[in-house]
């Protein structure tokens, strides 16, 4: 018999700012010990929606809201062993604001232009899924 972890899903938030540049976290991660760059991302509140929880959780991790806030594709995250699925949002149109994060969490807000994070990506040096697929994402948005 196989273990399944139940996960209520989640979203990742691909937030590009009017200049190209995506709006990313460092935080780190007890999991893998050390600290991560990634988009910033969070788990669904019992019964929320996907958007409204993109919304939510771009202001508690970076302080920035989003004017448009369009959804790009749903993805599961390590179906050998979960049913999480990641909801992927992109946030444009962002306005300046005060980040809020979770008592657990020591976030720093970084900007990366596209094409250092491809180059992040591709050196090994951008290693979480989620930020590696929203950031490839945009490659082949129109």
């Amino acid at each position: 018999m196989r273990e399944v972890v139940e996960h209520p899903g989640a979203v990742g938030i691909v937030a590009l700012k009017e200049n190209g540049d995506i709006v990313m976290v460092k935080q780190y991660r007890k999991a893998v010990e050390q600290v991560l760059l990634e988009l910033p991302a969070g788990k669904l509140e019992q019964g929320e929606d996907p958007a409204d929880c993109a919304a939510r959780e771009l202001t508690e991790e970076t302080g920035y809201t989003a004017g448009d806030l369009r959804y790009l594709v749903s993805f599961y995250t390590s179906p050998g062993f979960s049913n999480e699925v990641m909801h992927m949002f992109l946030a444009t149109d962002l306005k300046e604001g005060k980040n809020d994060p979770d008592d657990d969490e020591m976030v720093e807000t970084v900007e990366i232009s596209r094409d250092r994070a491809i180059d992040m990506i591709l050196k090994g040096e951008i290693k979480d899924g989620k930020t590696i697929a929203g950031i490839l994402l945009l490659g082949i948005l129109k």
